[in-house]
């Protein structure tokens, strides 16, 4: 396995960082206190093309393979410190336009991929429930077939993009008696009566992307909008979340990146008892750390692009790689908080916004408790 990046690839990495560099920097320490959300940003990012970076020209996007999206994520990472911005592009993409493309009809691919690309719509996923979290298939919204309508009752909460969404891949049981196999995928255009965001839901991190409740009170939906067959919504789910599992985080390697460079430029620079803060043992030994996390990441990630180019399933990676990854960038934001001391704990220099950015990366996707689960499964333990 090759994991260097193609000449294409490299392009897009290098072009994100640019464009990252230049567009996406305005007002987050600013927006992250006001947990704003910056439709601007999101509008910037897809005229650049990164939200129909995987989907086929067909329908409106650029049509590269997962291994490019990856590198142009990780390169939109290093270069924009706002995290909620493209942790918002990435559960649009992974969570809505790919279950679009991969399970929708010719119909609902082009009514709503296009718009997707474009950035005229933001998707959103509907999966979790107050009770229904981890434990996602014991879910308690219904949808009732009654005459050529679904009819959808419950609510979902922790709904990434939930209060700027315009359109909803929700999940709900059609057949109670048949357990997982009992439910189905459905699409769920914002206006739609009967459906409505009941909250807005502050939370520690990634506070410039919102996060809502959704509630569904006899919502009628038309036949068109079942995605996938009757009965198959687990299979659309747990297959949105290989792709997000194991490309959510390509942003991160590249955040951890822009983490390192600028605290190896701070212990070069920062002086005390005489010489520069690099000198000392204690904080040469976190800089090291930081590099090895991100050097043993990257591999980790990028292989989920190969397995899918080789049309082979990552179940087992993708949970592997949301483990680590994730608990790497927690690890790496402590150190760097460390290593710039009292500055690092200060909201001025952003470094403790990706502190408290990182610690959300070990509970979305699937909890990494729950991702030991998964790994653990796949061995057939």
């Amino acid at each position: 396995m090759d994991f260097s990046l193609s000449d294409d690839q490299q392009t897009w990495h290098d072009a994100a960082v640019k464009f990252a560099q230049a567009e996406l920097i305005d007002d987050v320490i600013g927006r992250d206190e006001r947990m704003e959300f910056w439709h601007e940003g999101w509008s910037r990012c897809a005229r650049f093309g990164i939200q129909g970076l995987p989907v086929p020209v067909d329908y409106g996007g650029q049509g590269k393979d997962l291994s490019t999206t990856i590198a142009a994520m990780e390169g939109l990472g290093f270069g924009c410190p706002d995290s909620g911005l493209i942790f918002a592009i990435n559960a649009s993409l992974w969570t809505n336009t790919i279950p679009i493309l991969l399970y929708g009809t010719e119909e609902q691919k082009r009514k709503y991929l296009p718009d997707l690309c474009d950035g005229t719509l933001i998707g959103a996923n509907g999966a979790s429930e107050p009770e229904a979290g981890s434990d996602i298939f014991a879910m308690q919204t219904r949808a009732e077939k009654r005459g050529d309508r679904w009819v959808l009752d419950g609510r979902k909460t922790w709904v990434t993009s939930a209060p700027v969404a315009g359109l909803f891949v929700c999940y709900a049981t059609t057949d109670p008696s048949k357990g997982v196999l009992g439910i189905s995928a459905f699409l769920v255009p914002r206006d739609t009566p009967g459906f409505r965001v009941v909250r807005e839901i502050p939370k520690l991190g990634v506070r410039t992307v919102p996060m809502g409740e959704l509630a569904f009170e006899n919502c009628a939906l038309p036949p068109e909008s079942l995605l996938g067959r009757e009965g198959r919504g687990a299979e659309v789910f747990n297959c949105s979340m290989d792709w997000e599992r194991g490309a959510i985080l390509a942003a991160t390697l590249g955040t951890m990146r822009r983490q390192f460079e600028r605290c190896v430029e701070h212990a070069r620079r920062r002086t005390q008892f005489g010489k520069p803060i690099g000198k000392f043992q204690s904080v040469a030994n976190k800089i090291v750390d930081m590099r090895v996390r991100l050097e043993t990441c990257r591999p980790l990630v990028y292989k989920i692009g190969w397995l899918k180019a080789q049309g082979r399933e990552a179940r087992l990676e993708a949970a592997i790689a949301k483990l680590y990854v994730s608990e790497c960038f927690v690890k790496s934001s402590l150190d760097a908080v460390q290593i710039f001391g009292a500055s690092g704990y200060a909201t001025e220099t952003g470094i403790e916004r990706d502190l408290r950015d990182s610690i959300g990366s070990t509970i979305y996707s699937g909890t990494n408790e729950i991702q030991r689960n998964i790994i653990a499964g796949q061995l057939r333990l």
